[in-house]
Formats: structure tokens, C-alpha cells, sequence
């Protein structure tokens, strides 16, 4: 049997037959044929007049169709709105290249009208034209590494030609070449090596450069190899190369390079090393990020050192927008690393060069028939709630998620085919579109979306119909009442009253109208049926009798009733869903008491109250310590001659008490303080009941004797002057020892000193000469 009618036979099967899904409508909160039809692919609106029963709620008009109509409801009085599809253009695909554009992929324009949740199914159906056009750039690392390959490169041009003419009649080519930015750390900016930055001995050597185009597409054979022959050998300082940068001018400076718009768009990267990336350009303080714009001036990247690298996500975008495939022409030492980049670039390949590029004919020939035999298709950005899914119907089917088709070993002139699954999650105000197309091919499909999410209902003219009272219209089955009216019918009139007020008595604490259960008619809940076919009662619809607990898989065990969300139980039986039978033997204390009155009897268990412990409530391991609790009132007593002083104390809280010299009851002594200091002793027994003690309390208390004040005074007065001696003692000590230091001090300096007979300059004699100056001496 051949395959594709198998393949059609298995589809069929899983739509009609065995495969075919259960459908189902989640509803909730459906006042409308709208809110029906918009929440969920298969539910249906029943638009027949008295479909409903008077109490129930419109709700019950929404369903599957199967369902609406196992009710009664009649097949053409159900709105379900379907799929549509219109194919606004559908070229046949081409035979071959000829003179006019071939034709690849068919239908070009689809407008589908779809509802939200339903998948809609139609096929795109591919063939690739023979002979058809192909654009080949060749841009080529020359960095020293790559002079070998230059060299083969310009041998080989004639040969490369040749293959291209193998593959198709119209064949272009061009030319490129890239080392990497002029700029430190990646080339050395020495002005004499700017200029020739390959080593001494070679005599050919052009200046460094990042990207240059050196040749547009052309056919001619003899251009390509004289512009070849042009080109001499460069250099720089780092390993990776500026390829990047120069695949990104290649991709969007299509004007310059010449691709043409119906061809197949090829770029050869011939290099030995690695390539730098987003990022990269921070080393040379390059902070702005890669634009994706076309920067060429004179053939050359004028903004090579002023931008950053692209990332790889930029480059396969613009390829993939372009429709250009890249085949990666590298040698062993960097093959791993491209094959990892051909992951993220879609449509890409890579092959392994000699360390000459002897065999870059073979490798490209080889690299295209890879990429042509292998059709992928998929779409490009999607509108909001929109998912599409795809699968091919071919004989070599590749498995790559469910956003694309992949067809492998796909020879040229044999048509495939691809199913395309659309689904539309949300209603959309406005039309939407987006393109399906083969990876690397011009060749798309514009799907344009709708969704239908109106019911058509065709309802009767009129304000004032019959079925509504006369006082209201028919919208889808349901009556829309006029002015001054409400009701399931539109039976109530509201008169002069306020319809909010009237139907603020329908609230519950002002929640929701009558509880989301049934409908405010003239300010008075008219309670719908339950999904088992009861009715909601109360006031505001709150009650029903379907959700008692359960046990024994059994509503109230099957011996009470459900009333209102409680079990009712029959005579003998008791318990939260009457699983008990009425008997307290299990609860009977040692006092015959029950639960010892700190609990009530359930099931012949106790449930015990105040933090009161089975299995009959005897301990309160939790509580405060009666000794504490109790010590004011015991405090009291054991003063008071009478126990009618102390009944505001204690509260009825001691049944009995006695003073003793000699405890008797076995219960824990207790041993306090009371309010006079003394301590106190007595026991408690806790009797039959919450808080109810009997107690013994010892006649005497131990009662500590006061402090003697004289003592402690004089002993306060002597303490501080012995304290005060000794500190003045302490201070006349230290006064001592300073004034010995000084005088060792000055006893050693007066050793030192070194006497000699001199004049005071500061001693007057005190004899004074006087001479007569008249006196000659005769």
C-alpha cells in the first residue's frame, strides 16, 4: 500500500474512529449563548423556547450537542458555531525554473475563521522547482592562517563554477572577505603594522581590515576569478575572526551584495578558527550593541570598530528573515565548534576543509544537496493565544518538535506535503496573520485569523413577545425583558420600586444573588434544581440536600437525611454523618460519671472539652497547674474562719475543704506563697465537672522572721568607714610613692652637674667710685 495512502487512512481513523476524542463542556458562570460557545470547543447552546423549566437556571441550555439533544432539544435549534476556511489564493506549484518565478509551496493566502478551543486542520503541499535559481557568496577568513587556502581558492574558482552549473543553469556568485576589528586586543595598532600586519617576509600583504565586499553576484566566471586573483593575504593578533560581523553585512546589505528575490541564498564561510560574538567587543571598550543595519561605505564595514559583535540569536534572525543558508567550509580544529553553531542557526550546515581548501568544491556541492533535500517548514511570530503544530506527510518524516515539519531526502520536482494545526485559545477583537514558509525559500503562505465567537440565533422581532409576557424579547432562547421588568419570563413587574433595591433582598450579608442558585424574582428567590434533579430551598437558595458528609460511601450512611448540608439522624443514631449507634458505655467513668463531666459522650467516645484528654477527659496535661490557679482562694480560706468570706475568691470552685495538721488525701502536695510571705500547704483533689476540687489545707504555715534593722544599719555605717579609711590610705600611699621618685630623680641629676669659677652675670658690687672731674691732681 503506498505510504501516503496510509498515512491518510491512519488520520481518518483518528478523526471518525477509534482515536476520536470525548467531547466534553466545562462550564461555569454561563449566562449567555456567548459565555457558552467561549468556554469550550464542544459546548453547544440549545435557542428553543420552554427548553428551560420555570426555576431553572439558562444555564442547563449549554452543553454538548449530544447531550442537548438527548434532552429534546431539536438538532436545528442548537448553536454551535464551526471552523471556516477560505483560500484567497492558491497558485499551482511549478514544473521548473523558467522565465517567469516558479512557483514552490502552495496555497499563498488562507483567511480562517476559527472558533476559540477548536483546532482547525488544512495542508500546505511543497515541491522544489528544478533548475531554480542560486545565489553563492563566498566570504572567505583571510587572516595569515589562510594563505594556503587563498592560494587554492584562486585555482579552484573556474571548478567552483562548475559545480554550481551542475546543480542549476542560472547560477550567481560573489565574493567577501573578513579578518576582524582594527583595534586592540584583536589587531596590533602599530601604524606600520595597520598597514601590513603579515610577517616581514611576506612581500604581499594588505592592510588590516574588518569586513570588505569585494565582489556582487555575477555569472561570469572569468570577473569571479580575476577578482580572486585580486585579493592578497592580511592578518591580526587573536585567533577567533570578525565572521560574524561579516555574515551580518552579508545577510542585510542585500542591495550591495545583489541577492535576487527568487533565488536560493547561499553564504560560504571559509575559515580555520573561531569567531567572536556579543560581548566580545567590551575588551576593546566597544559598548554599543550591533544594530542589524547595513553599514558599507566604498565595500568596506565603516563601523567595524564602533559597534559590537552580533550575538548568534541577531544573525540567525536576519538569516532566517533574508532567507539566506549558510554553509560553514571550516577545518577539523574548529568542527566542533561549528557544528554547535549550526544548532542555533536554522538551516545551516558545516563541512570539514582540508588545511588547503583542496576540496571546497566538493564540500559545497555536498553542503547544498544537504540543505536542498531537507524542507523544513514553520511560521514566524505569532499572535497572542494563537498555537500552531505541524506534521509532514512524507516518506522520510523527521521528528523536531511540533513547530516545525521536516522532510528529509526530498529530491527535486516530487511534491510533499504538511499538515498545519491552527488553534485559537481566546476570542480576538480584530483579524490577525502570520506566514508559514520553507526555511531558506521566498516562497509563503499568509494565514489570516479570525474568531467566531457570536452566536447567529436568527431570533424573532419584536419587543413584546408572547413568551416573554409581552413585555420582553427573545435573545437566543432567553427572554430579555423590557423596562421595568424582570424575571425568568419577564412575569414581574417592578413598578415604582428600585430594581436594585429588590434585588438587594435576594443577598445574603450582601454576597451573591441568591447564592449563584437561583434567580431574584420581584425581590424573592426562585431556587433552580440541582444537578441530581433536587431543588436548592432556604431564603437567599444557601441549602441543599446533596452534600452531607458521608460514610461508608453512603450520604448520612443511609440511616438519616441531608437537610441542608447537616445529617439528620434516626432514632438510635447519632454522629457528624450518623455512623454511630446512641450509647455511652464506652464513656462511663470509675465514679459512673460521663467523660468525668469534662466531655460529651459521641460515638462512645469522649470528646473532651479545655484541652481535657482521653480516653475519658481525666487529665489536662496542657492546663495551668491548679496549685497556682487555686492558691488565692486557698490563701483565704486558710485565714478566713468561714468559707462565705471567700466565695468572690473562689468562685465555687471548692467544694470542701479542711484544715488539717495531717494531709489524707493522696493527691500532689502543693507548696506556696501567699500574699503575708508564709508558706502554705495543701492538696487538691479535682472531682466530676470543668473546675471542681475538694482540699486539704495544713493548719500551720511556715512563716519566715523578720530582718534585725539595727544590725544591718550599723553594719552599712561600718562597712563604708572602713572602706573610706582604706581609700585614703590607698591615696596617701601613692602621694609617697610619686614624691620619692622626684627626689631619686633630682639626687641623680645633682651627680651629674660639673662645677667651675666663673662671674655672676647677675652679681652688682656693692662699693661705687665716684671721680671729681674738676679735680687735676695738683
Amino acid at each position: 500500500m503506498d505510504w501516503c495512502v496510509l498515512s491518510l487512512l491512519l488520520l481518518m481513523l483518528g478523526k471518525h474512529g477509534l482515536c476520536q476524542q470525548e467531547e466534553v463542556c466545562s462550564k461555569s458562570a454561563i449566562t449567555s449563548c456567548k459565555d457558552c460557545i467561549t468556554s469550550g470547543p464542544f459546548c453547544s447552546w440549545c435557542k428553543e423556547l420552554n427548553f428551560t423549566k420555570g426555576g431553572e437556571q439558562e444555564a442547563a441550555r449549554c452543553e454538548t450537542r449530544a447531550k442537548l439533544m438527548a434532552r429534546g432539544c431539536k438538532r436545528e435549534e442548537i448553536i454551535s458555531p464551526q471552523n471556516t476556511e477560505e483560500i484567497k489564493q492558491q497558485d499551482p506549484l511549478s514544473k521548473s525554473s523558467g522565465s517567469t518565478e516558479p512557483v514552490q509551496m502552495t496555497p499563498q493566502k488562507i483567511d480562517l475563521k476559527l472558533r476559540p478551543g477548536l483546532p482547525h486542520k488544512f495542508k500546505v503541499s511543497f515541491k522544489r522547482a528544478e533548475g531554480y535559481p542560486v545565489d553563492l557568496y563566498y566570504l572567505m577568513d583571510l587572516s595569515y592562517s589562510m594563505k594556503d587556502d587563498l592560494a587554492n581558492v584562486k585555482r579552484l574558482g573556474g571548478n567552483l563554477f562548475d559545480a554550481l552549473n551542475k546543480i542549476t543553469k542560472d547560477a550567481k556568485i560573489g565574493f567577501g572577505a573578513f579578518v576582524d576589528k582594527t583595534v586592540l586586543p584583536y589587531t596590533n595598532t602599530n601604524e606600520e603594522k595597520l598597514k601590513k600586519p603579515c610577517d616581514e617576509s611576506e612581500a604581499q600583504c594588505q592592510a588590516a581590515f574588518g569586513y570588505r565586499h569585494v565582489l556582487s553576484m555575477t555569472p561570469s566566471r572569468d570577473v569571479f576569478r580575476q577578482k580572486v586573483a585580486e585579493q592578497y593575504i592580511s592578518g591580526n593578533l587573536d585567533s577567533p575572526e570578525g565572521s560574524l560581523d561579516a555574515m551580518m553585512q552579508a545577510a542585510v546589505c542585500g542591495d550591495k551584495i545583489g541577492w535576487r528575490n527568487s533565488s536560493t541564498r547561499l553564504i560560504v564561510l571559509a575559515t580555520d578558527a573561531g569567531f567572536h560574538m556579543a560581548g566580545d567587543g567590551k575588551l576593546a571598550g566597544i559598548l554599543e550593541p550591533n544594530d542589524e543595519l547595513c553599514h558599507m561605505t566604498g565595500n568596506l564595514y565603516e563601523k567595524s570598530n564602533d559597534m559590537d559583535y552580533p550575538s548568534v540569536g541577531q544573525l540567525a534572525m536576519q538569516l532566517e528573515k533574508n532567507n539566506i543558508q549558510p554553509i560553514f567550509a571550516v577545518t577539523e580544529n574548529v568542527n566542533n565548534v561549528y557544528k554547535e553553531l549550526t544548532k542555533m542557526i536554522p538551516k545551516s550546515v558545516v563541512g570539514v576543509l582540508s588545511s588547503d581548501s583542496n576540496n571546497v568544491v566538493q564540500l559545497i556541492e555536498s553542503a547544498y544537496n544537504n540543505l536542498t533535500s531537507k524542507v523544513t517548514v514553520t511560521h514566524d511570530i505569532l499572535p497572542d493565544n494563537v498555537r500552531v503544530e505541524y506534521l509532514a506527510l512524507c516518506e522520510h518524516r523527521i521528528n523536531e518538535g511540533p513547530n516545525k515539519g521536516v522532510c528529509d531526502q526530498v529530491q527535486a520536482e516530487k511534491e510533499i506535503s504538511f499538515e498545519v494545526t491552527v488553534t485559537v485559545d481566546k476570542c480576538m477583537e480584530e483579524e490577525k496573520s502570520f506566514t508559514i514558509s520553507p526555511l531558506g525559500i521566498k516562497d509563503k503562505l499568509t494565514v489570516t485569523i479570525s474568531t467566531n465567537c457570536e452566536c447567529q440565533c436568527n431570533d424573532p422581532e419584536g419587543s413584546n413577545h408572547i413568551h416573554c409576557n409581552s413585555t420582553g424579547s427573545i435573545t437566543c432562547g432567553i427572554c430579555k425583558c423590557n423596562q421595568g421588568f424582570v424575571g425568568q419570563f419577564c412575569n414581574c413587574a417592578v413598578g415604582t420600586k428600585d430594581e436594585s433595591s429588590l434585588r438587594a433582598t435576594c443577598r445574603r450579608q450582601n454576597g451573591t444573588e441568591c447564592e449563584g442558585r437561583g434567580d431574584c424574582v420581584c425581590g424573592a428567590c426562585q431556587c433552580h434544581t440541582t444537578e441530581q434533579g433536587t431543588s436548592y430551598h432556604g431564603k437567599y437558595c444557601e441549602c441543599d440536600d446533596e452534600h452531607c458528609e458521608k460514610y461508608d460511601n453512603k450520604l448520612c450512611a443511609g440511616i438519616g437525611k441531608c437537610n441542608c448540608g447537616q445529617c439528620r439522624c434516626d432514632p438510635g443514631y447519632q454522629g457528624s454523618a450518623c455512623q454511630c449507634k446512641v450509647s455511652d458505655e464506652g464513656c462511663r467513668t470509675s465514679d459512673g460519671s460521663i467523660c468525668y463531666g469534662r466531655g460529651n459522650c459521641e460515638c462512645n467516645q469522649c470528646k473532651c472539652k479545655g484541652g481535657y484528654q482521653g480516653p475519658q477527659c481525666k487529665d489536662c496535661s496542657g492546663c495551668p497547674s491548679a496549685c497556682l490557679t487555686k492558691l488565692s482562694c486557698i490563701s483565704c480560706l486558710s485565714l478566713s474562719k468561714s468559707k462565705e468570706n471567700c466565695i468572690n475568691v473562689c468562685n465555687n470552685t471548692i467544694s470542701e475543704y479542711k484544715k488539717v495538721e495531717k494531709f489524707n488525701l493522696q493527691s500532689k502536695e502543693c507548696n506556696q506563697k501567699d500574699s503575708e510571705g508564709c508558706w502554705i500547704k495543701f492538696k487538691l483533689e479535682q472531682l466530676t465537672g470543668m473546675d471542681n476540687y475538694n482540699a486539704e489545707i495544713l493548719t500551720k504555715r511556715e512563716c519566715p522572721e523578720p530582718p534585725n534593722v539595727i544590725a544591718i544599719i550599723a553594719g552599712s555605717l561600718a562597712a563604708v568607714a572602713v572602706i573610706g579609711i582604706l581609700l585614703l590610705m590607698l591615696v596617701k600611699l601613692l602621694i609617697h610613692m610619686k614624691d620619692l621618685k622626684e627626689f631619686k630623680k633630682f639626687e641623680n641629676e645633682k651627680k651629674k652637674s660639673k662645677w667651675a669659677n666663673a662671674d655672676n652675670p647677675l652679681f652688682q658690687n656693692p662699693t661705687t667710685t665716684v671721680a671729681n672731674p674738676l679735680f687735676t691732681g695738683e
